[in-house]
């Protein structure tokens, strides 16, 4: 299992130069990916092509997109070019996001989403390794070719919840004879002396989650409160013991979302350096 960061909730101030530090600090220090959220800060895209053109040994990607607001055909584009830039090190994650800020933030609809992604994906897959796609669709078409250089596709991963998910996709590619697939997951982490006070922090700084319906019914179906209940909290040994969890349930690629004071997000960091 690979172990990443996650630039998200404390690696950054949103900045995007601090963003490119990070990246800088992390690849240094050994990891083997830099994720980066697309949520209402700097443009993840953007970001991850000048992260993968200052560090190319460093695999970047995004977690998550979100497809509604963008066209499968300028997806396509920029992730491409992300690609370009980075060497070929650019992973594109996208996801469906939720209702509530498709709907109520950004005014748009939110109706019939798994046919939205299958429509979605018939024009980004193609475009991503053919360069042309011809499609029509319900609510959406693209009958085009683009041309960004010769460049390898970049992988694409979709944004999925909860301990089932492994299984289910996993026994679909073995279905269709195809390889085990590539599943990453960004896990809360706080390496400390005090748990319970990382826990409260947890539960402040990741609050959001347990609010957005599609989270509030995998924490339901795993049989959590709250996304407090999803971080890895204790000591060095304890933390290492849940991140191994994880490798044995066939997770991929482990991203780290630190969090905690600077003691602790150091301890943190010390840790999964020992685990690389």
């Amino acid at each position: 299992m690979r172990i990443g960061i996650f630039a998200g909730t404390s690696s950054t101030s949103g900045n995007p130069d601090d963003v490119v530090v990070a990246a800088h600090t992390a690849a240094a220090e050994g990891f083997s990916s830099f994720w980066l959220p697309q949520i209402f800060g700097p443009d993840a895209i953007t970001v991850a092509g000048v992260i993968g053109r200052e560090i190319p040994s460093l695999e970047v990607g995004t977690a998550v997109v979100p497809t509604y607001p963008r066209h499968p055909m300028m997806l396509a584009q920029q992730a491409l070019t992300a690609s370009s830039l980075s060497g070929g090190h650019f992973t594109l994650g996208i996801g469906l996001s939720h209702q509530l800020v498709i709907e109520q933030i950004m005014g748009m609809s939110f109706d019939k989403p798994i046919r939205h992604m299958r429509e979605y994906l018939s024009i980004l897959r193609p475009l991503i390794h053919e360069r042309t796609v011809a499609f029509t669709g319900e609510t959406m078409s693209a009958h085009a070719t683009i041309d960004i250089g010769d460049i390898a596709p970049c992988p694409i991963l979709i944004a999925a919840l909860a301990s089932h998910t492994i299984p289910t996709i996993t026994a679909a590619a073995e279905r269709h004879g195809r390889p085990a697939p590539r599943v990453a997951a960004g896990i809360p982490i706080c390496v400390t002396d005090d748990p319970a006070r990382a826990k409260e922090n947890a539960a402040a700084t990741f609050a959001v989650y347990g609010i957005l319906p599609s989270y509030r019914a995998m924490l339901d179906r795993e049989g959590l409160e709250g996304p407090a209940d999803m971080a890895l909290v204790g000591t060095e040994d304890e933390v290492a013991t849940g991140i191994e969890r994880y490798r044995s349930a066939g997770l991929t690629d482990f991203l780290a979302v630190e969090f905690g004071d600077l003691d602790d997000q150091h301890r943190t960091r010390e840790l999964l350096r020992g685990l690389l």
